[in-house]
């Protein structure tokens, strides 16, 4: 980031500064404070930042970001809300960057898609990237103010638990090319259904020009119904071979995937270093971001080698002679069904293959259709054990039952789950966990990796 004056951030921000001064970097945790740094006292719903503006000043913060009146030691900028400004910070700065910026949105896969997006972008580009879960509006300006000179594109991933969030990062990002990855169930407690849902996902539009080109997923049953006059309509696809992009011959592997890209230019051979469908829908949109910034088809498959997953998502660890697969980020139904699919196919013969699932959270009135749902994928995809834990799992458990998975353990308390899985492990055994974040499903896995010895 480069330095601002509060004068600089004032007008950004539509606020009024106290005095002048320098910064080199924002922060909005007063721990982070550091000589140069911008403290911008957010009120979250626990904690207001206003409580901590003295701290952050004892830190070295050179200036602070306040939506009240303050008796503070140094420079002051008072807005009308911190969060806003915040975000408008974030665009003023974006806007300093003549870059081409993708932003994309969806209800699972959004963090794989960006980072194969990524990959394929710095084929051609320096490419910057959302960090970490940075997809709402403290992370979006976050990302913003972190572009240097040497960024020649932007890809952002937009998250969302309401209406109207889309909308504004939108009008934040400013994106040239917008994607969605598909329509699933995620945050329907919120939204009401899944055509909320979609309606919500297409807020992505709001901070895009007419004609730019928006990348939709033909094979998703609501996706494949819009209709989007005044954009260019790019469409990937598996199963509908009339898409943009689309793939065939797939070959799921143990550890990768190899499938042939079909495009209006050709084909091409694609080798993913992961495994199962929802990866290659995720290849094919990073494929198509490619096509709209001139990246050949050959180009981007050759890039997409060195994807490798982020954070918790499908992270594979061999430990002891057992395969571990770390997916504890979040969860639905579709997830989960792709987790279920993807152990299927790591389990290869003789190998037992057990699914952990925790349960999926923001579901409201749909969560025990979405259970039972999950619990059905489970039986459905041939696994050997299902042990789930929490309320809502209970009815995957049941579901799992009914639709003829014969072993499957219920549990409510984590030292049980733990105790009974890490009992009955042996080396062979490939073992997923899932589950919605709130689950700290993480805490499972840790104990598998401590209690491994054979």
């Amino acid at each position: 980031m480069r330095t601002f004056t509060t004068e600089e951030i004032a007008r950004a921000t539509g606020g009024v500064a106290s005095g002048p001064a320098e910064v080199t970097s924002v922060v909005i945790d007063n721990r982070e404070a550091r000589p140069g740094s911008l403290f911008i006292a957010i009120k979250g719903e626990r904690l207001d930042g206003h409580s901590f503006i003295d701290s952050a000043v004892e830190a070295g913060a050179t200036a602070v970001l306040c939506h009240k009146d303050v008796d503070c030691k140094v420079p002051t900028v008072k807005v009308a809300d911190t969060t806003k400004a915040f975000l408008e910070l974030g665009k003023s700065y974006r806007l300093e960057y003549d870059i081409p910026v993708v932003a994309l949105t969806g209800s699972v896969g959004k963090t794989t898609t960006k980072e194969m997006i990524w990959c394929v972008l710095n084929a051609k580009f320096h490419a910057h990237k959302t960090y970490k879960n940075w997809n709402n509006e403290i992370g979006l300006p976050k990302v913003l103010l972190q572009l240097e000179p040497e960024h020649t594109v932007l890809v952002v991933e937009l998250g969302m638990n309401h209406k109207g969030e889309i909308a504004t990062l939108s009008k934040t990002a400013l994106p040239d090319i917008g994607v969605i990855t598909n329509v699933g169930v995620s945050h329907i407690e919120n939204l009401g259904s899944r055509e909320g849902i979609l309606a919500a996902k297409l807020e992505l539009l709001e901070g895009m020009k007419p004609g730019s080109p928006i990348i939709l997923n033909k094979d998703n049953d609501l996706l494949s119904t819009v209709d989007l006059p005044d954009y260019r309509v790019r469409w990937f696809a598996l199963h509908d071979t009339d898409a943009d992009v689309h793939a065939e011959e797939i070959d799921y592997k143990d550890d990768s995937t190899t499938f042939t890209v079909v495009t209006k230019e050709g084909r091409w051979p694609v080798e993913l270093p992961t495994t199962g469908e929802h990866n290659v829908y995720d290849a094919l949109a990073a494929i198509a971001v490619g096509l709209e910034l001139d990246i050949a088809p050959e180009d981007a498959a050759k890039a997409l080698k060195n994807y490798r997953p982020a954070g918790m998502r499908e992270n594979v660890v061999e430990k002891g002679g057992v395969t571990v697969i770390e997916d504890c980020y979040n969860a639905s139904p579709d997830s989960m069904k792709a987790m279920a699919e993807t152990l299927t196919l790591k389990g290869a013969p003789g190998r037992r293959k057990i699914a952990v699932i925790g349960d999926m959270l923001e579901l409201g009135d749909y969560s025990e259709e979405a259970h039972a749902l999950a619990g059905r994928y489970m039986a459905e995809a041939g696994i050997d054990l299902l042990i789930t834990y929490g309320p809502l799992s209970t009815f995957a458990a049941k579901s799992a039952r009914e639709h003829g998975l014969l072993r499957v353990f219920d549990f409510q308390d984590k030292d049980d789950l733990i105790e009974k899985l890490t009992g009955m492990l042996k080396p062979g055994d490939v073992v997923a966990v899932k589950g919605s974040r709130g689950m700290q499903m993480e805490e499972i896995i840790q104990k598998i990796y401590d209690k491994i010895d054979f």
